[in-house]
């Protein structure tokens, strides 16, 4: 709760991903997971790195939509990102999950597109089927599949 008793957070309004090739990671976010690009912009001026600390950077920027939630790709420019070897176990942002209604279909299809898994797809729990898929940058994606339990 916040001050008053209102909350001081409303949602996660979005997620942000660095990327080290931004026509690469929409071809995947875009084109393969299906999202929808609803905002674009460079930005070469002070005005992010005002905010991110990082002085003189520039970075063109995408937002995609599924749903109500909103990936935001940061590709980089000035400077440029170095890759960061990180296993799921790593303090941090481990990975992006996907609802799916339909898992061992969109599963072969990704297999088919090239896309690497982990693990086939597997039942964690009664009626929930995840797997782990990785992104174009490394960055780990989960889909996961709830069956809805028939009232008995």
């Amino acid at each position: 709760m916040g001050r008053g008793g209102g909350e001081l957070f409303h949602c996660i309004e979005h997620t942000a991903l660095s990327v080290s090739d931004l026509e690469r990671s929409l071809a995947f976010y875009r084109d393969l997971i299906g999202m929808r690009v609803v905002m674009e912009v460079d930005f070469s001026d002070h005005v992010l790195g005002t905010v991110n600390g990082l002085t003189g950077c520039q970075a063109k920027v995408v937002h995609l939509k599924l749903g109500e939630t909103v990936l935001e790709l940061f590709q980089y420019r000035e400077p440029v990102g170095r890759p960061l070897e990180r296993r799921q176990c790593d303090l941090g942002f481990i990975h992006i999950g996907f609802r799916v209604s339909d898992l061992r279909q969109h599963y072969a299809d990704l297999k088919a597109k090239g896309v690497h898994f982990f693990s086939e797809p597997i039942q964690v729990r009664p009626g929930t089927f995840i797997v782990y898929f990785q992104g174009p940058d490394g960055e780990v994606c989960e889909m996961r599949q709830v069956q809805q339990q028939e009232a008995t």
